[in-house]
């Protein structure tokens, strides 16, 4: 008798021990909208072109056929994969919170850089600048290699004379400002010791970063055989230069720069004209076209745009304008969870309490068309039951959103509560009932 009850027990045993190894899954949790921001809606319209005679006032038509004829460009000019057609050759519009694209023409394919490959110059700079490799005085030497690129046709200059020796803060104004190709190779030799040295640290540092689709061969874009970027790489760049070094990102929209007595504006002409742009780059080459970097905030929210290949001037300006305020206007903000929302709960064991609940520690936001809910799908994953003591704030897990269009970004998830662990007395008891009674629960 005595042996049929131990063998029993040891059964018992048994099944409670691959109950307690097996995890316990997170639930799926599905969410509404529980806040969103709406943008500020600004249509920015092109001036109308100055006729060569005085004429009478064009009749109702006119605005109408000059639509018509933007509708009959926008067809030529092929579809998007992702939102409006556009007259560029290449685009990539993205929302800077959430990373929802809103814009996507051949993001992924190659492209020439022009000075838009200023912007991871810039970035190197930054990063030496906030570990302190670099201070603002730094000066560093004008090579003959960097006085003669000014001197080649079209080249952009801070107007570097051989003799000079600028400084760190100089040429960084030199580099974002008047888009320098002078400051650049400077710059390159001052960090690196050549710019071929620079450019593979550019390389290396880009794929770090997750830039899977460019090669740099130089500091500031000159044309150069293999030197290619993507749309989608540089928009991830403008990103994270805005959010690794928002002390610097300023000099992006810094209007003009005067250097050796020479006053010169800021190529990026949209930080006039189209509200919310703060930054970043321009960039021309006969083999690329005219193409630009354009970041704008409004109301909390940013998007960042690139555009490349486009014919004129005019078309980089009037097509950056349209798209940063379609951006705004066609698309919202929601707030899925705000930082330490309870998502889930999660059993505990030997703990004082039997759950504990599994919040979020930052917000959570979904990008959506204006008018459209928010549906995304939760599902939080952890290792339960989550064994005691528990501090708040562990991470313990995480939240997997999965947004309607397919995209999926994880969080963590952490401990909303301290859970103590149960005295030994306690423990005792809670073991003996769940290694007994726990396979009829």
């Amino acid at each position: 008798m005595v042996k049929h009850v131990l063998l029993r027990i040891n059964r018992l045993r048994s099944l409670a021990l691959l109950l307690a190894l097996a995890g316990i899954a997170g639930p799926v949790v599905d969410v509404s909208a529980q806040q969103s921001e709406q943008p500020r809606r600004q249509q920015v319209q092109p001036k109308p072109k100055t006729p060569a005679k005085p004429a009478p006032q064009q009749p109702a038509s006119g605005p109408k056929q000059a639509a018509a004829a933007q509708a009959a460009r926008l067809d030529a000019a092929g579809p998007s994969q992702i939102g409006p057609p556009t007259v560029a050759r290449f685009a990539c519009l993205i929302d800077a919170q959430t990373g929802a694209v809103l814009l996507a023409k051949d993001a992924e394919k190659p492209m020439a850089p022009s000075s838009m490959a200023k912007m991871m110059t810039a970035y190197l700079m930054f990063e030496d600048m906030a570990s302190g490799k670099l201070k603002m005085d730094t000066r560093f030497s004008v090579s003959e290699r960097a006085y003669a690129i000014t001197r080649g046709v079209h080249s952009s200059t801070m107007f570097l004379e051989r003799t000079d020796q600028p400084t760190v803060a100089e040429l960084i104004q030199g580099v974002i400002v008047v888009s320098g190709n002078d400051a650049s190779v400077a710059v390159a030799e001052g960090m690196a010791g050549s710019e071929e040295a620079f450019a593979e640290r550019m390389n290396k540092r880009a794929r770090e970063l997750g830039l899977t689709g460019s090669v740099f061969k130089n500091s500031s874009g000159w044309p150069a055989d293999g030197q290619m970027v993507t749309a989608r790489d540089l928009a991830l760049i403008a990103l994270r230069t805005v959010n690794d070094f928002p002390q610097y990102y300023k000099y992006y929209a810094q209007r003009e720069f005067v250097f050796n007595g020479k006053t010169q504006a800021n190529r990026n002409l949209e930080l006039k004209s189209v509200a919310g742009v703060d930054g970043l780059k321009t960039g021309h080459t006969d083999e690329g076209g005219f193409g630009q970097t354009t970041s704008a905030i409004r109301e909390g929210r940013r998007l960042i745009l690139v555009l490349n290949g486009l014919k004129t001037m005019a078309d980089r300006a009037q097509e950056t304008a349209r798209l940063i305020e379609w951006g705004f206007r066609e698309s919202s903000n929601t707030t899925i969870f705000r930082a330490g929302d309870v998502v889930s709960e999660a059993p505990v064991w030997l703990g004082t309490q039997d759950k504990v609940a599994l919040t979020i520690p930052v917000p959570v936001m979904m990008t959506t068309t204006v008018g459209q809910t928010a549906q995304p799908r939760v599902v939080a994953k952890f290792e339960g039951p989550l064994p005691a003591p528990i501090a708040k704030g562990t991470r313990v897990g995480t939240a997997a959103v999965t947004t309607p269009d397919g995209r999926t970004r994880e969080y963590p998830l952490e401990a909303g509560a301290d859970v103590p662990k149960l005295g030994v007395v306690s423990r005792i008891a809670v073991i003996a009932k769940h290694y007994l009674f726990g396979w009829l629960s």
